[in-house]
């Protein structure tokens, strides 16, 4: 029995999250050099490949009531996809009140992509419905989602009416080649084109790719999520605006900006980018999150103690920001006690 009860009493004040990862069995089986410089980091690769107890502890540390999981980045293939949402699917059942799940997509294949959205988010697994899906923002060999290829992607996902959060990854080879810098550090070089910034970056152009390919025009019910703080796009979005409107499509981006897409905060700690956020995005659009185990959710607690303290927000937008806006557009059942 697990020694962490999922009975433990809901907070008066929810909080749900929503970009918290894990590695599965079958990502484990395959060769991938970013996995094994994980392995190198103190606790990291326990925290990310468990699915019970050491990851409560974490919520429970930072007052999280439900936390949507996802697997970290990397390429799967179709069958090591359907094995790994349902080893996520047993966890969920495990933990009913605990967690939820963003299915595991193979984007290297458009059209199975769309079947296993569909056997996850809407027929379900074993009783367990998926909450949507997140993919990384491009494939392993650099291939977006622009292209027309995609279509019976997007279709789907449409017709279904689950959110897709895009989430970066590591650099193709194609980028890692083009900014080849041998007078740099490696680990240097991979933080400025990963996590540092590059990948931030890239996922606020796949976004824009998106957008100029017509996409948010022929699937204009899609729901998009991105995270940390937008990935630069709210700093940048007036100029987007101004430039994407000579693109000639229907909709502008800012009406996209404003019915397609939402943000998480995803362990970018600080009340600056959030100030400029509030200013150019409606409000139900900023949803909270960890990005566990990269980040603990005792320091998200702390930056949500923070905001509330610094007045920049209301009661009420604190509390979308909290949980009301995920569980709006998730369909999660967490109410106040």
């Amino acid at each position: 029995m697990s020694s962490i009860s999922q009975e433990k009493p809901e907070p008066a004040r929810p909080i749900i999250t929503l970009e918290e990862h894990f590695l599965s069995r079958a990502s484990l089986s395959k060769p991938n050099i970013y996995n094994d410089e994980f392995k190198g980091l103190p606790g990291l690769m326990e925290q990310f490949t468990e699915l019970g107890d050491l990851r409560i502890a974490d919520m429970d540390s930072g007052e999280v009531t439900m936390q949507v999981i996802s697997h970290g980045p990397g390429d799967l293939s179709p069958s090591q996809c359907r094995d790994c949402n349902e080893q996520l699917a047993e966890a969920i059942q495990k933990y009913p009140k605990r967690f939820a799940g963003f299915a595991e997509l193979p984007m290297e294949e458009p059209v199975e992509a769309a079947k296993e959205l569909r056997r996850t988010c809407a027929d379900g697994i074993q009783g367990t419905t998926f909450v949507g899906a997140l993919v990384d923002s491009h494939t392993e060999t650099g291939v977006y989602y622009d292209g027309p290829d995609f279509d019976v992607f997007w279709r789907e996902v449409e017709r279904i009416d689950v959110p897709i959060y895009i989430h970066p990854t590591w650099p193709s080879e194609q980028q890692s080649t083009a900014f080849e810098a041998p007078h740099l550090p490696k680990p240097v070089l991979t933080s400025i084109l990963a996590f540092g910034f590059g990948w931030h970056s890239d996922t606020a152009m796949h976004v824009m790719r998106l957008y100029a390919a017509g996409v948010f025009d022929r699937f204009p019910k899609v729901k998009i999520v991105i995270g940390h703080m937008g990935e630069m796009m709210p700093y940048m979005l007036q100029r987007i605006e101004r430039v994407t409107s000579r693109w000639g499509k229907s909709r502008s981006f800012r009406e996209v900006w404003d019915t397609n897409l939402w943000l998480t905060t995803s362990g970018n700690w600080a009340l600056d980018p959030l100030a400029c956020i509030l200013r150019n995005t409606k409000h139900d659009r900023i949803m909270y999150s960890v990005d566990y185990p990269f980040s603990k959710s005792k320091d998200g607690l702390k930056w949500l103690v923070e905001l509330e303290k610094s007045g920049m927000v209301t009661e009420d937008v604190l509390e979308g920001i909290r949980w009301k806006n995920a569980a709006k557009l998730l369909g999660l059942d967490v109410h106040a006690s």
